[in-house]
């Protein structure tokens, strides 16, 4: 079964309690490793998290909900409206410390390269007040969050996650889904667009996409670091689904609304290209027809 969470081991708690300022009652708060947001155990209440997630607000919000001591996640490219850190401020005004790493320093749904080679690209003011820095190294940066303080609080909802769009006398549905991780069983045949991103989570093929569908649809949160936001594309075509990302540039992260209206396409698979849909393209137009095609 796949481990998408762990504890830091025994040496890297030791490790971490070598550096300045660290006592033995800090270095006890646990640092948990999640290469994706949406899977924290009850562990995670008081803890530090690291996780390969963007640093959106959804991601933002599950932080919240798991009552996170602090949280780091990945830029995203930053993207358009700055959606990729958009959990930094909503979780300041919370009082929660949230810090993100750099896309083009490590590999975004992989939190074992973001410990080896992460670079902090943004803090929050509750994260910058226990001295987290931009150009810090993420274990470093973790280490530091264990000082701050843990804020307990309901997290204020988001809205409604699942939506989708009308195509009356369509051959399939077109569903809009702010992360992949809300697919259900009977999302199965359908066209899937999602606001996360194009990276295989923990590089686990059977992770693209959680059903069968006709399509899925994500965003490339900057592409950065070897390519890493789109390697669900390659995985899903060999499962004959098609499947192309949207520019940063051009549509918010976590929010599949805006990855439909606003999007525009970046990278395709050899499924999509031949159903038509190439770079340039708009999302919403390559998928109202595939919606209505028998």
């Amino acid at each position: 079964m796949l481990c998408m969470y762990q504890s830091l081991g025994t040496s890297d708690v030791a490790e971490l309690a070598k550096r300045p300022g660290m006592n033995t009652e800090i270095t006890t708060i646990p640092i948990i490793t999640a290469d994706t947001i949406t899977k924290l155990p009850p562990e995670a209440n008081g803890a530090v998290i690291l996780s390969g997630s963007h640093g959106g607000r959804y991601p933002g919000y599950l932080t919240a909900k798991a009552n996170a001591r602090a949280v780091i996640l990945n830029d995203a490219g930053l993207g358009k409206e700055d959606a990729g850190i958009g959990s930094l401020p909503y979780l300041e005004a919370l009082g929660i410390a949230a810090a993100t790493v750099s896309h083009l320093s490590c590999r975004i749904g992989d939190t074992a390269d973001m410990r080896a080679r992460g670079v902090i690209s943004h803090a929050n003011a509750p994260a910058r007040a226990v001295s987290v820095a931009p150009g810090m190294n993420c274990d470093a940066a973790a280490g530091l969050l264990r000082k701050a303080r843990h804020v307990r609080t309901t997290a204020p909802v988001l809205g409604e996650a699942r939506g989708e769009v009308p195509v009356p006398g369509g051959a399939r549905r077109i569903l809009l889904l702010d992360s992949a991780s809300l697919v259900l069983p009977e999302d199965a045949g359908q066209i899937i667009v999602t606001g996360s991103h194009g990276g295989l989570v923990g590089g686990v093929p059977s992770m693209a996409l959680r059903v069968e569908g006709f399509a899925g649809v994500f965003h490339d949160a900057g592409i950065g670091i070897e390519d890493a936001r789109t390697t669900r594309l390659p995985a899903l075509d060999g499962r004959g689904i098609a499947s192309f990302t949207v520019s940063a540039t051009s549509a918010r992260i976590g929010d599949a609304a805006s990855v439909f209206h606003d999007g525009v396409i970046s990278v395709v698979n050899e499924t999509a290209r031949r159903l038509g849909a190439a770079p340039g393209m708009h999302a919403s137009e390559v998928l109202l027809n595939w919606a209505r095609r028998s």
